[in-house]
């Protein structure tokens, strides 16, 4: 009866401190990158955070982008984020509009590939800018894209010695190179 008592005050207990602290999720979805950023900040402006992105094939909608955002029921409603989606094919345009958000403050969150409804691949990147950030922090990314995965450690290595970190790694299609590893590195640039 004791441990029956014991059992029943322990479960109890776990109950009340997991809805202590309960997180709302928001899952959006569409098959149109250049409205994915729309619906991120929109979702942003009630105070989600984004979490994770994939591009896939879903059983009712076809080939689209996920993403995953969620925030504390106990946060207030204040958009707090700002995102920017860049989504290309070439990845020379890729780096040079990281760079160019990293300059205003964006830093990385995720990336996918996205199969478009026109039967082409995008890279897809999302980058986000804390708007209640004190420090101002600026950001410079590089973009490794090879077809030979041999090569990785080398580029990545070299990467690193000039200071870049790895942020993350997608194996897509791009326009010119057929299927490429690309990974994304990021190191912060000093503000004067």
């Amino acid at each position: 009866m004791i441990i029956r008592v014991i059992t029943f005050l322990l479960i109890s207990a776990g109950l009340v401190l997991a809805a202590e602290n309960p997180v709302e999720f928001r899952v959006l979805a569409t098959n149109k990158t250049s409205t994915m950023e729309k619906e991120l900040n929109q979702t942003a402006e009630t105070g989600f955070r984004m979490d994770k992105v994939m591009g896939g094939n879903t059983e009712f909608g076809g080939a689209e982008v996920v993403v995953v955002m969620s925030k504390k029921k106990s946060d207030p409603a204040v958009k707090r984020y700002t995102y920017k989606l860049l989504a290309t094919s070439r990845t020379s345009t890729m780096e040079k509009e990281l760079n160019q958000a990293g300059a205003e403050g964006f830093n990385y969150v995720d990336q996918t590939v996205f199969n478009t409804a026109f039967g082409g691949s995008e890279v897809v990147a999302i980058l986000e800018l804390n708007r209640e950030s004190q420090a101002r922090i600026r950001y410079e990314f590089k973009l490794l894209a090879t077809s030979k995965t041999a090569t990785i450690q080398k580029e990545l290595q070299t990467a690193g010695d000039l200071g870049f970190s790895f942020v993350g790694v997608t194996v897509g299609k791009t326009a010119y190179g057929g299927k490429e590893v690309l990974s994304i590195l990021r190191k912060e640039v000093p503000v004067p």
